[in-house]
């Protein structure tokens, strides 16, 4: 039976097991998911020992980027993101880079969402290795504009420059940012410390901004309740890109793409439980 895993540290807490099980049950796929804590600083020899049998691997923090170095080969997209989140054995026996954090989130605003991109004003904020993983896919949508803005404006302008020959897409420090935009995307860490990044309320245009947030919790993270009290016209947490990340590497292993919906339906019943 092919074995996959998620790696990661720490790992325990991690819901990739039960959602590639779902898509397996769904899919008719006979396959072993499980997770794998990798020592911090032995990740690689962790892989490769994982890998004289396993046929595929998830990554997670804090080795998105050791994953990246690791591979033999590498996707587009993954070069473009510096990271790599999924790991795919091919018949040579050489590892395939790839990742799928970007193509998760668009299809969730997209498809599950109803959110349109294409000649729309984007707001990133955060412009760490989760954004950078975004940012292809998203200017691929030909937004109208795509600002990223970022504690450290210096960070947000060498993301900006590397991306620029993509798209329309500028650097801003957090507090230069006063008119609407028609979406949000919240990718720093503030709502894992349960902060709100420092931005201003004219951003949300009541009954018109759409706010995302990839981070996601049993309550609606700061964020959210945000952007709620604002009048925002869709609010969104990122269990979505969770499932859909994981259904885009499922089809690059498996060659078939499961339905999310009811897989997302479950993970949502089981985060209301805690």
């Amino acid at each position: 039976m092919d074995q996959y895993v998620v790696f990661g540290n720490p790992i325990g807490h991690s819901k990739s097991p039960l959602i590639h099980r779902l898509f397996a049950e769904q899919t008719g796929q006979d396959l072993e998911y499980a997770t794998l804590l990798a020592p911090l600083d032995e990740f690689s020899d962790c892989a490769r020992g994982f890998f004289k049998q396993g046929s595929g691997g998830n990554v997670t923090v804090p080795f998105k980027e050791e994953a990246y170095r690791l591979c033999d080969s590498l996707t587009p997209r993954a070069q473009r993101a510096g990271a790599v989140n999924t790991l795919s054995k091919l018949a040579d026996g050489s590892l395939r880079g790839d990742n799928t954090d970007g193509a998760g989130l668009v299809r969730d605003l997209t498809v599950n969402a109803g959110v349109e991109l294409a000649g729309k004003r984007i707001l990133i904020l955060g412009a760490g290795g989760a954004v950078r993983g975004v940012l292809e896919p998203i200017l691929a949508h030909d937004p109208q504009s795509l600002v990223i803005a970022n504690r450290t404006v210096e960070k947000a302008e060498q993301l900006a420059r590397e991306f620029a020959e993509l798209g329309p897409v500028v650097a801003s420090g957090f507090s230069w940012l006063q008119e609407p935009v028609d979406v949000i995307i919240n990718a720093t860490s503030a709502s894992l410390a349960g902060e709100m990044p420092p931005i201003a309320d004219s951003l949300v245009e009541a009954g018109r901004t759409v706010c995302y947030d990839m981070m996601y919790g049993k309550e609606p993270t700061p964020f959210c309740q945000w952007a709620t009290n604002l009048g925002a016209a869709k609010v969104l947490d990122g269990l979505g890109m969770l499932a859909e990340q994981a259904a885009e590497a499922f089809f690059i292993w498996r060659g078939v793409r499961p339905d999310t919906a009811p897989v997302l339906a479950e993970l949502r019943r089981q985060l209301a439980r805690g």
